[in-house]
Protein backbone atom coordinates (compact mmCIF):
# COMPACT_ATOMS: atom_id res chain seq x y z
CA UNK A 1 0.00 0.00 0.00
CA UNK A 2 1.17 3.54 -1.19
CA UNK A 3 2.60 5.75 2.55
CA UNK A 4 -0.15 8.42 3.39
CA UNK A 5 1.78 12.31 2.63
CA UNK A 6 -1.55 14.20 3.92
CA UNK A 7 -3.23 16.74 2.07
CA UNK A 8 -0.60 19.55 3.82
CA UNK A 9 2.56 17.74 2.99
CA UNK A 10 1.12 17.30 -0.66
CA UNK A 11 0.12 20.82 -0.97
CA UNK A 12 3.04 22.64 0.74
CA UNK A 13 5.13 21.13 -2.24
CA UNK A 14 2.75 21.74 -5.11
CA UNK A 15 1.38 24.99 -5.85
CA UNK A 16 -2.27 25.37 -7.44
CA UNK A 17 -3.35 22.13 -5.91
CA UNK A 18 -5.93 22.84 -2.77
CA UNK A 19 -8.30 20.62 -0.48
CA UNK A 20 -10.80 19.02 -2.01
CA UNK A 21 -13.39 18.34 0.17
CA UNK A 22 -13.61 18.65 3.91
CA UNK A 23 -15.27 15.03 5.06
CA UNK A 24 -11.96 13.46 3.40
CA UNK A 25 -8.15 13.47 2.66
CA UNK A 26 -8.49 14.45 -0.93
CA UNK A 27 -6.64 17.31 -3.21
CA UNK A 28 -7.95 19.25 -6.12
CA UNK A 29 -6.57 21.52 -9.21
CA UNK A 30 -8.78 23.23 -11.85
CA UNK A 31 -6.71 22.66 -15.07
CA UNK A 32 -7.95 24.99 -18.10
CA UNK A 33 -6.54 24.80 -21.39
CA UNK A 34 -7.12 27.03 -24.69
CA UNK A 35 -9.75 24.64 -26.26
CA UNK A 36 -11.57 21.14 -25.90
CA UNK A 37 -8.94 19.42 -28.05
CA UNK A 38 -6.29 20.28 -25.74
CA UNK A 39 -7.75 19.60 -22.51
CA UNK A 40 -8.93 16.11 -24.26
CA UNK A 41 -4.98 15.87 -24.99
CA UNK A 42 -4.44 16.32 -21.43
CA UNK A 43 -7.32 13.57 -20.45
CA UNK A 44 -6.04 10.84 -22.84
CA UNK A 45 -2.11 11.52 -21.90
CA UNK A 46 -3.27 11.31 -17.86
CA UNK A 47 -4.94 8.92 -18.50
CA UNK A 48 -2.68 6.31 -20.27
CA UNK A 49 -0.33 7.43 -17.13
CA UNK A 50 -2.84 6.76 -14.34
CA UNK A 51 -3.57 3.73 -15.59
CA UNK A 52 -0.12 2.64 -16.19
CA UNK A 53 0.28 3.25 -12.35
CA UNK A 54 -3.22 1.65 -11.89
CA UNK A 55 -4.42 4.56 -10.14
CA UNK A 56 -6.99 6.38 -11.34
CA UNK A 57 -8.14 10.17 -10.80
CA UNK A 58 -11.63 11.56 -10.27
CA UNK A 59 -12.19 14.31 -13.23
CA UNK A 60 -14.57 16.40 -14.69
CA UNK A 61 -14.35 17.81 -18.11
CA UNK A 62 -16.64 20.92 -19.52
CA UNK A 63 -14.56 22.16 -23.13
CA UNK A 64 -11.33 23.68 -22.20
CA UNK A 65 -11.64 22.76 -18.40
CA UNK A 66 -10.68 19.84 -16.37
CA UNK A 67 -11.38 19.47 -12.75
CA UNK A 68 -8.93 16.97 -11.19
CA UNK A 69 -9.69 15.13 -7.35
CA UNK A 70 -6.75 12.94 -5.90
CA UNK A 71 -7.13 10.74 -2.82
CA UNK A 72 -6.20 6.99 -2.48
CA UNK A 73 -8.72 5.15 -1.74
CA UNK A 74 -7.54 2.03 -0.41
CA UNK A 75 -5.18 3.89 1.90
CA UNK A 76 -7.95 6.60 3.32
CA UNK A 77 -5.96 9.37 1.99
CA UNK A 78 -3.12 11.27 -0.59
CA UNK A 79 -0.64 8.98 -1.00
CA UNK A 80 2.86 9.04 -2.92
CA UNK A 81 0.61 7.85 -5.84
CA UNK A 82 -0.79 10.96 -6.24
CA UNK A 83 1.85 13.13 -5.68
CA UNK A 84 3.43 11.23 -8.82
CA UNK A 85 -0.07 11.82 -11.07
CA UNK A 86 -0.27 15.35 -10.19
CA UNK A 87 3.16 16.35 -10.75
CA UNK A 88 2.99 14.72 -14.06
CA UNK A 89 -0.41 16.35 -14.56
CA UNK A 90 1.36 19.66 -13.92
CA UNK A 91 4.24 18.94 -15.87
CA UNK A 92 2.00 17.67 -19.18
CA UNK A 93 0.18 20.96 -18.61
CA UNK A 94 3.08 23.23 -18.96
CA UNK A 95 3.69 21.51 -22.17
CA UNK A 96 -0.22 22.19 -23.46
Amino acid sequence: MAKTLGAGDFLAARPGWARAEEEREAVAKRFKFADFKTAWAFMSASALKAEQMDHHPEWFNVYSTVDVVLTTHDAGGVTEKDAELADFMDALAEKL
